[in-house]
């Protein structure tokens, strides 16, 4: 993006709707890549827990209150998004963000304790927290609002690459060349993608910085939108109902993450090596059916449909679907349906995290979008620090592994059902952007 200065102020040389197609998807590429290291840091742990345990002598208990602390204080820093986008630029806070991921791994390479290995994954979900949000408001800024789906979905995709493709080769690294190895290649990659970024990086013309600039004939303007009160925003339907809805599909997924290879292996009695190579299958339905919907549904909203039907209802009814599937998960006796079944209701339910985040950011002024994002997706992780430990007390109290996996599964499945019900009759993007308006106006 080419600037110009006029009397100190830095005015924005790109026009919404003149922009390059091919610097708005390199950018956009290069923020997935950004997910994918994001996402590698997460799944590391999983990855070297057990050659970790035997080292440090450590109980699967403690591993799972290493993770447990890691989504409390990934929840806390997510509020910190709108904060960190006032404070500096997308430029500056995303290579803050992924050098504190960097610098988090190497304290257990240094000197591998379980109590560094709590302040390890404490620093790191605090600093992975607000990125979620900060990377699709540099995205955004790239993409007009509606076509915002598509590239939504490829950063939400970036969790099923860093399963599908980087977790083997992290668990290829712990195997020949031990678990630190894994670290420090996780922590260069962090590393070298801030240079790449420092390199090539221009915020895009469609997400405000919340500042004033000046006219190029030097008087003052304001040329964002004002400000209104977050209350307004986070008491609107769309995002109330949309909230809820992503927290219960998050929490069904945050299961999938801590438990599927459990359930394929002891529930369905497939081997430890089929349980993990089948740890693929949800994610790769998901991808799919992602893209696809995001795709078309990018075209239609630009074809003048809805943006409540694209991004609200058909989303939602994918969630009923999957909760559908769920339900009648313990009637199926067949391991080969039930893997079947658990993969297509958690395709069908993904592609609900880039509509709804679409969605949100349609009814907020453009540069608050960091903050609401931040908010939005901060509640939503709540769902990662409950799900897994109570599916745990569900299966402790089960007759059977089986019997448990198979409840829990349809216990989450109900509640994102009802979740999704309420937003297809109460979630509407469109009305809720014209209340945000108006109560701008009343600013203004």
């Amino acid at each position: 993006m080419s600037t110009k200065t006029v009397k100190g102020a830095v005015i924005r040389a790109i026009e919404p709707g003149t922009e390059s197609s091919r610097t708005a998807w390199g950018l956009t590429s290069l923020l997935v890549l950004l997910y994918i290291v994001n996402y590698a840091d997460k799944a590391v742990l999983g990855i070297i827990a057990q050659p970790l345990a035997e080292e440090l002598g450590l109980k699967a208990s403690q591993i799972g209150l290493v993770s447990s602390l890691f989504f409390l204080t990934f929840t806390i820093g997510g509020f910190f998004a709108g904060t960190l986008n006032r404070w500096m630029t997308l430029r500056w806070a995303l290579v803050l963000l992924a050098l504190g991921w960097s610098v988090s791994m190497l304290p257990m390479v240094v000197t591998a304790t379980f109590a560094v290995l709590i302040v390890s994954r404490l620093l790191l979900g605090i600093a992975e927290g607000p990125t979620s949000a900060l990377l699709h408001t540099a995205a955004y800024s790239w993409h007009a609002p509606a076509r915002r789906a598509l590239p939504g979905a490829l950063l939400a995709g970036a969790a099923s690459v860093a399963k599908i493709a980087v977790a083997p080769l992290l668990a290829y690294l712990t195997v020949t060349m031990g678990w630190r190895t894994a670290l420090v290649a996780l922590s260069i990659a962090g590393v070298i993608w801030c240079i790449v970024w420092l390199a090539v990086w221009r915020q895009g013309p469609y997400v405000g910085s919340g500042k004033k600039k000046e006219t190029v004939d030097g008087t003052q303007a304001d040329l964002v939108e004002p400000s209104i009160p977050w209350i307004r925003i986070f008491t609107t339907r769309t995002f109330i109902c949309g909230v809820f809805l992503v927290m219960s599909v998050y929490a069904m997924s945050s299961v999938v993450l801590t438990w599927l290879p459990s359930y394929f292996e002891v529930g369905l009695g497939y081997s430890r090596l089929q349980s993990g190579s089948m740890f693929a299958f949800p994610s790769i339905t998901g991808l799919i059916l992602m893209l696809l919907t995001s795709t078309i549904g990018d075209r239609l909203i630009t074809r003048g449909v809805s943006s409540r039907v694209i991004r609200i209802v058909i989303p939602a009814t994918g969630v009923l679907i999957c909760g559908a599937f769920l339900l009648i998960l313990p009637a199926i006796s067949v391991p080969a349906m039930a893997v079947l079944v658990v993969s297509l209701g958690y395709g069908f339910a993904s592609s609900v995290f880039p509509m709804l985040n679409a969605a949100i950011s349609e009814i907020c002024p453009p540069h608050q979008t960091a903050g609401t994002l931040g908010v939005f997706l901060a509640i939503m992780a709540t769902g990662g620090l409950i799900a897994p430990y109570g599916t745990g007390l569900i299966v402790d109290a089960a007759s059977t592994p089986a019997a448990g996996y198979a409840t829990s599964f349809q216990v989450l499945g109900l509640i994102a059902a009802v979740c999704a019900l309420f937003a297809i009759l109460l979630a509407n993007p469109e009305r809720d952007r014209a209340i945000v308006r108006a109560a701008q106006r009343l600013q203004s």
